[in-house]
């Protein structure tokens, strides 16, 4: 169809910025001069890219030091399991003294929904001031060769699966975040887990996840539900051109999940942008740079495997199997009342327009949580799909309602574990 005809579209871009987009460009000096002509030059490079998906390589998340306890401590980025489908990486504080008390890390399920996990920057930027991260980076199904299989749901969960006992394998059960469509896959794996080993994950927080479409369907619901597989097969599939190492496989575009972001969404690529050319006319270069990061981060796209798209179509939106508790994963059903015992946080935004009213809470009733674990439902005010995430609203608002449930569930297990020392202790007492 398209997919070679863009690409060459944006190798073509690329090759005009190549002479231009200098080291500079992207950290541009407060003292340089806002209107020098390398400046001017860099601004339209990077514009040049975003507009056209043009860039080669994912931006870094490059997070060197957060602020922890009045200070900055530096961070250690490190890939600590690989996939065909991914790779998962931990970021790791190096804090000057131990602390009184371990906090079990975050393991954060990133959206494979078109957008590169370095988009969640900012959220693992923030969860870090607490405690380490791990986070799920997704490949871009055009880098992986048809060898590795088609790469379906299936594939997603269980690499999920993997994920977490590689995270736990660091010392301590994790709390898994799951960030909008990752709440799907998510969910389906901690199930799977909770079904052969209890407590197999410290507790599970669901951000605007389309859990059962079937409640308040949006515009994104009502389109996706309204047209066949094989519409979508037929209009929106494409195939990898060479020289990419997936060449030949059949994806779903990552510049026409970018067209149809910004189609649903243009309010948000327009904020990005005015940010960053205001800061830049108004000579305010450091606020200019991180407006970029911003913006570049939002215009990293990849694409997905057909088998996948597909997969989350037909489950999610077609079929509403997890919900129906009928879905199966690699031909295991998916009992997701096995999570009864496992302390559940569910987040919407009350302006969400992804992700219907009750599509997330309603976890709590397919999961039938134990009065007995530690449970949380907020729905934050005045935030919208992306708002759960980033910015105001998610530093101010929904990661301190993390933080506080994360406590909770802490202090539980904490209360938990004390009687069953004093029983122990007791015990080798009167064995002595």
């Amino acid at each position: 169809m398209w997919y070679a005809f863009i690409d060459a579209q944006q190798r073509l871009a690329r090759a005009m910025v190549g002479g231009v987009l200098t080291e500079s460009a992207s950290m541009p000096s407060a003292q340089a001069g806002w209107l020098s002509p390398n400046h001017a030059a860099d601004a339209f490079s990077h514009w040049l890219l975003r507009s056209t998906c043009a860039f080669e390589r994912t931006p870094p998340f490059a997070i060197h030091s957060v602020a922890v306890d009045g200070g900055r401590v530096s961070v250690d980025e490190s890939v600590v399991a690989s996939l065909p489908l991914g790779a998962l990486l931990r970021f790791k504080r190096n804090l000057p003294t131990p602390p009184t008390e371990t906090k079990p890390p975050v393991l954060l399920c990133a959206p494979l929904a078109g957008h590169h996990s370095v988009m969640l920057r900012e959220t693992v930027e923030t969860l870090l001031e607490e405690r380490d991260v791990f986070v799920t980076d997704w490949a871009d199904a055009r880098d992986v060769p048809l060898e590795a299989g088609p790469l379906s749901l299936d594939d997603y969960v269980q690499a999920l699966d993997s994920f977490i006992g590689t995270a736990r394998a660091f010392g301590s059960p994790v709390h898994v975040v799951a960030i909008c469509q990752a709440s799907v896959p998510a969910l389906g794996a901690a199930a799977l887990l909770a079904m052969d080993e209890a407590a197999a994950i410290a507790s599970i927080s669901l951000l605007g996840g389309p859990i059962d479409t079937r409640l308040n369907p949006t515009v994104t619901d009502r389109f996706a539900s309204s047209h066949t597989l094989e519409w979508f097969h037929d209009h929106v599939i494409d195939i990898v051109p060479p020289p990419y190492r997936g060449a030949g496989r059949l994806v779903y575009p990552g510049f026409i999940q970018q067209a149809a972001i910004f189609a649903a969404h243009p309010e948000r690529q327009l904020r990005l942008e005015a940010d960053y050319w205001s800061r830049w006319l108004a000579g305010d270069m450091p606020g200019a740079q991180r407006a970029l990061r911003s913006a570049n981060e939002y215009a990293a796209v990849l694409d997905m495997t057909e088998c996948y798209f597909l997969d989350m179509l037909r489950v999610v939106f077609h079929e509403h199997l997890l919900p129906r508790d009928l879905w199966s994963v690699a031909g295991r059903r998916v009992r997701i009342a096995a999570l009864r015992d496992t302390p559940l946080c569910t987040i919407e935004g009350d302006s969400d327009e992804i992700t219907g009213a009750g599509q997330t809470h309603c976890a709590h009733a397919l999961c039938d949580t134990s009065p007995m674990r530690p449970a949380r439902q907020l729905t934050i005010e005045q935030c919208n799909h992306y708002d759960l995430f980033i910015g105001p609203r998610w530093r101010d608002a929904v990661h301190p309602g993390l933080r506080e449930f994360w406590r909770d569930v802490e202090h539980a297990a904490s209360e938990v574990c004390q009687p069953r020392r004093a029983a122990s202790g007791s015990a080798n007492r009167r064995s002595a």
